[in-house]
């Protein structure tokens, strides 16, 4: 065993704050991984983690180190893949937006694991806020506008939105002609997994965006019961206009307020600002934007 492999596994132990789930991600048996960190700790003349039953801490010295190591896998795999040019190999960690994955990622998978054939992609789904240092994630996909200044974003692409409610809906209590006509309407309040507040609906007119907040009687925190709360006439909503293709399509939906539509919903790549981009994270990231500007939701 070299030092660069060392180097790896007291990264991942720091990381994952487990010596079982390094094992695990590295695919190396734990009493190797143990056996790499006492000779690290043993050869450096220092101890790098504090040991409990429950969890692994670095100590003051194990900081400083990881920041040294972190820095040097980064560099020397740059190096290597450089002059080696080589393909990207090794497993892929990623956590996407639900319905974002379903339609546009999943569909086009195959394609990218073709591409490159030494990658193993694990994939999480989830709308709330990823700890991707603790989580072992490599980097998350998510839709709306960027809050974590914690992690470094890349767009991929622009959504189209619509605001759109239910015939039902709209016999009970008349589609609205314009903005203020919606103090008689009801929104369905969809709840941010970030603030823990409704979003509010927004409208773009004369080139600037407005937003108000509706009465609502439904809130919700997942994609899919957003649209399903406005399908069963429960409110107005504001959404990607591919995700209630189908429901405008047979008519279970219908555009409201077309002439003021909702700004276009960004789609991010997220990453720790902290760590360098791994050659599996770049073609991902690549990769995805080619998806979504195939699918004519490209956006810069």
């Amino acid at each position: 065993m070299d030092r660069f492999q060392e180097m790896q596994a007291f990264v991942r132990i720091a990381e994952r704050q487990s010596f079982t789930q390094a094992s695990e991600d590295l695919r190396i048996p734990r009493a190797t991984i143990t056996n790499l960190i006492k000779r690290m700790e043993q050869r450096l003349g220092a101890r790098l983690l504090e040991r409990t039953t429950r969890t692994v801490r670095l100590t003051h010295d194990g900081e400083a180190h990881y920041r040294r190591c972190v820095r040097l896998i980064a560099d020397l795999e740059e190096a290597e893949g450089s002059f080696r040019n080589a393909a990207p190999k090794g497993l892929l960690r990623v956590n996407l937006q639900g319905t974002l994955a379903r339609h546009f990622v999943v569909p086009a998978l195959p394609d990218f694991l073709a591409q490159y054939p030494d990658l193993e992609v694990h994939i999480g789904e989830d709308d709330r806020l990823v700890d991707l240092v603790r989580e072992g994630v490599d980097c998350v996909l998510r839709a709306g506008n960027l809050q974590d200044s914690s992690m470094v974003g890349r767009r991929v692409a622009l959504l189209e939105q619509v605001t759109v409610a239910s015939p039902a809906y709209l016999a009970k209590h008349g589609e609205p002609k314009g903005l203020d006509a919606l103090s008689v309407h009801r929104a369905v309040n969809y709840i941010s997994g970030g603030t823990g507040k409704a979003v509010p609906m927004e409208f773009t007119v004369d080139g600037r965006v407005t937003a108000i907040q509706l009465a609502a009687t439904v809130s919700v925190t997942g994609a899919d019961l957003y649209t399903g709360a406005s399908v069963a006439g429960l409110g107005l909503v504001q959404v990607p206009r591919y995700r209630v293709a189908a429901e405008l399509k047979d008519g279970r939906l219908q555009v409201v307020l077309a002439d003021v539509p909702p700004p276009p919903m960004p789609v991010s790549v997220l990453y720790s600002q902290n760590r360098q981009l791994s050659s599996r994270v770049r073609v991902f990231v690549q990769w995805l934007r080619e998806v979504f500007e195939v699918a004519g939701t490209g956006g810069r």
